[in-house]
């Protein structure tokens, strides 16, 4: 299985509801919706808000990344705006374990994140409470980054471990993504790749995601 979660912040933003259709019908398994505020990362994209505008648009799951100070308190604005999954930082400043609690009360799924500087055994303790973890390929804050190829080993040592408890816990890779490396990823454990530019700079979308699923056969 091999799901490609096209990151909306590679979009045109001045036509985000078009775009989310566009992707939609080009063979994208899932929205990857980046949030940011400014204060975790150096960068403010968009909120609930904007999600919930652009939700018509698509029935597609929608992948919520928060890269927010305190995920904890906006969980319910994002399951209103029609989030499906919704991922937050391990290195963020809510609780994790009342973050995911409050994520599946509302069912939605919860995944958590970590950064390249955090040690994969960081998400240990949280492997069976969450239905995905999301490895950070590029430092968090920005798009157009270079793939840091030094994650291979956090996530196969986390792949190894869910493995290891025989849970049903997805890996998702997100940075720099592309037919270069995406499978040296899957190898590595990864299932879920949210692309941005690899998808949205293509001159034929369709044909990139299909790409890039048969670039890891």
């Amino acid at each position: 299985m091999v799901l490609i979660s096209p990151s909306m912040l590679s979009c045109d933003f001045s036509r985000l509801g078009e775009e989310t259709k566009n992707i939609s019908l080009c063979g994208a398994d899932m929205i990857h919706l980046d949030v940011m505020d400014g204060v975790f990362v150096p960068n403010i994209t968009f909120g609930a808000p904007v999600i919930g505008a652009i939700r018509k648009y698509s029935d597609k799951i929608f992948d919520v990344h928060l890269m927010i100070k305190d995920p904890y308190k906006y969980i319910d604005d994002f399951k209103k705006a029609g989030a499906d999954l919704i991922t937050f930082h391990l290195e963020s400043d809510s609780d994790a374990i009342e973050t995911v609690e409050k994520i599946r009360s509302l069912s939605i799924k919860p995944s958590v994140s970590i950064k390249p500087s955090t040690p994969a055994e960081a998400v240990f303790p949280l492997l069976d409470k969450v239905d995905m973890v999301l490895v950070m390929t590029v430092e968090p804050g920005f798009g157009g980054q270079k793939f840091m190829a030094d994650m291979l080993p956090k996530i196969k040592k986390i792949k190894d471990e869910i493995d290891r408890r025989n849970l049903d816990v997805m890996i998702q890779a997100d940075g720099g993504i592309g037919e270069d490396n995406i499978k040296a990823l899957y190898d590595a454990g990864v299932r879920c790749f949210a692309v941005g530019s690899g998808v949205f700079g293509a001159n034929d979308r369709a044909k990139a995601i299909a790409m890039l699923k048969k670039s890891v056969e």
